[in-house]
């Protein structure tokens, strides 16, 4: 709770809010965006209610989305918030669950995660349900931004998460570094830099991750706000994306972004630290 209080008057960024969709069996979201093969938009659902379902505003055919769960930044219930990037991974045949709704207020809470990752396995069966056998709910990303980490990291020992990802985010009290220890799947943290309000305690919990817990590090000299406002996320948005399409698609070319002495990443604008990746 401390953690949380004290991540709670970070401003992240703003983003243009666009109206809520009415939810009807089929119908698609009622704005587009997003750089991948599947336009996407977003839409609210009462079977959700205190949350935004990002997705593709036609749910491709043979294919089935993955799901990844978001915690905003500042621990804030408007799940529009991160609009841009959020649409551009649903735009690669995602499903992105954000806490709050479309330009909600309030705070958030760790069980908002878990409680998207439950109503997607539940649609995945409902008879009736648009989403009904077009949902991959063996395939789980749990990830959010400064106070939207924090969160992540209290949700991340649920057994049905295969990755975490932290956006500048690290914990601040040395008391909870035991949650540290019950991460067990493949964690990445995307931070700002030296910059980054948050960069002393990224770098901290990576020196404390589980021996051979898969876990890559990349540094962005953009600070706290990162690219999150930029169209589609910007650069944020590209690499998150092949970082959710490699450990939820297994998309072998995203993987080359992360892996080894030459990876994509090692000879750019990010500083890049690995571990137990292959």
């Amino acid at each position: 709770m401390r953690l949380r209080t004290a991540l709670l008057g970070i401003i992240a960024l703003a983003t243009t809010l666009l109206p809520a969709t009415a939810e009807a069996a089929g119908s698609p979201p009622s704005v587009l965006g997003g750089s991948g093969p599947y336009s996407a938009g977003y839409e609210t659902t009462f079977r959700l209610p205190g949350h935004t379902i990002y997705r593709p505003g036609t749910l491709p055919a043979g294919i089935k989305l993955p799901i990844v769960a978001w915690g905003n930044g500042a621990c804030r219930a408007d799940g529009t918030w991160f609009e841009n990037i959020l649409t551009e991974w649903a735009s690669h045949g995602f499903l992105v669950i954000a806490n709050g709704r479309p330009g909600g207020f309030g705070q958030t809470d760790p069980e908002m995660l878990i409680e998207s990752i439950d109503w997607a396995v539940a649609e995945n069966s409902r008879l009736g349900s648009k989403y009904r056998n077009k949902i991959d709910t063996t395939k789980v990303a749990v990830m959010g931004q400064s106070c939207g980490g924090i969160e992540t990291y209290e949700v991340a020992d649920d057994p049905r998460i295969t990755t975490t990802v932290l956006w500048n985010s690290g914990l601040l009290d040395d008391s909870q570094n035991d949650l540290l220890q019950q991460l067990h799947a493949p964690i990445a943290y995307f931070i700002g830099g030296p910059s980054d309000i948050a960069y002393p305690n990224a770098m901290d919990d990576w020196q404390r991750l589980p021996a051979g817990l898969p876990a890559f590090m990349g540094n962005l000299d953009v600070g706290h706000f990162g690219t999150f406002d930029q169209p589609n996320g910007g650069e944020f948005g590209r690499v998150g994306g092949h970082w959710l399409k490699w450990q939820l698609k297994g998309d072998q070319a995203s993987k080359t972004q992360f892996v080894g002495p030459t990876c994509g990443l090692c000879s750019t604008d990010w500083d890049v630290q690995q571990k137990n990746l292959t």
